[in-house]
This record gives structure tokens, sequence and C-alpha cells, in this order.
């Protein structure tokens, strides 16, 4: 048997007691990942827009849900604030929220679908780094803030100009 299996199977608890919040994280990569980081021993804060989804995952891994467009600065900033007031600090911040956009040539853009792809994907992740830096400095331990995207970030759907 490879030695190795084993050390991918079993956790490794390097998260053990650390604090994590994952926005989009109710299904996907933002699923898979508070599943991940609950194995390895995090306490998990779910924030999404998929509520049903989202509480049930928390329910599941022993984490917390809360209620989070990330469009919304306010909803970003209590999501935070649920994440301080449940353990006391914040060590992972994952700003996993995102939306794919429109398909179509640049030409025949819709600008408010261009405007509500960015208050999700940029303004987004604005809001996750400005929160989660406050309460990462504050608490004097620092932190990791982690920022995703996916390859259609880079394949567009916005910009398709052929």
């Amino acid at each position: 048997m490879d030695p190795c299996a084993e050390d991918r199977q079993s956790p490794s608890k390097r998260l053990e007691g650390k604090v994590a919040l994952i926005t989009g994280s109710a299904r996907g990569i933002g699923g898979a990942t508070a599943k991940l980081f609950a194995k390895n021993g995090a306490y998990v804060v779910i924030a999404d827009i998929l509520d049903e989804l989202g509480s049930k995952l928390a329910d599941s891994i022993g984490g917390r849900y809360i209620h989070c467009d990330v469009s919304k600065e306010e909803d970003v900033e209590s999501a935070v604030e649920f994440a301080l007031a449940w353990k006391g600090k914040l060590d992972i911040m994952f700003n996993n929220a995102g939306v794919g956009g429109p398909g179509g040539s640049i030409s025949s853009l819709n600008m408010e679908d261009v405007r509500a792809l960015l208050s999700i994907n940029l303004f987004g992740i604005i809001h996750g780094i400005k929160h989660a830096s406050r309460a990462m400095i504050a608490g004097k331990n620092g932190g990791s803030i982690i920022c995703s995207s996916s390859s259609a970030a880079i394949m567009g759907g916005l910009a398709d100009i052929l």
C-alpha cells in the first residue's frame, strides 16, 4: 500500500482552532473548501445567499451559517462580526463568492449586467479584504486572506468579440 495514500485520507489538523469565514461556500469550490477546513480542525462560517444549502452544510461540519450577499458591504461586515462573536477571532478569510458574466458580443453588453457582475466579483472581494483585515489587525495575531477566481475570469464571456 502507498504510505502517502493514508496521509491524504487522514486530516492533518493543521487548522486546529482556526476560525475561517468562506464566502460563496454553500456549494462548489467554497463548499468543498469548508468541508476540508473543518476536517482539518477549523471552525467554519459559511457565508452565502443560498440559505438552505448553506445551513445544511454548516450543520454537517459543525460550523455556522450566515446569509451574505457580498455585493452588499454591510452583509460582509456582518459576516465578519458573526465570526468574531462566535469564536472571538478571525484567522482565515476566503473570498470565494463569484458569478459568471453574460455571454455575447461586447458591442451589445448590457451595462447593468456588467455592474452586477462587478458588484460581486470585484467589490465583493474588496469588502471581504477590508473587513477581514480590520478584524485581523485588531486581533493582533495576523491571519490569511485568500481571494479566488475561476478560469471563467480569463476565458471571458463579457469580452466575446468573435
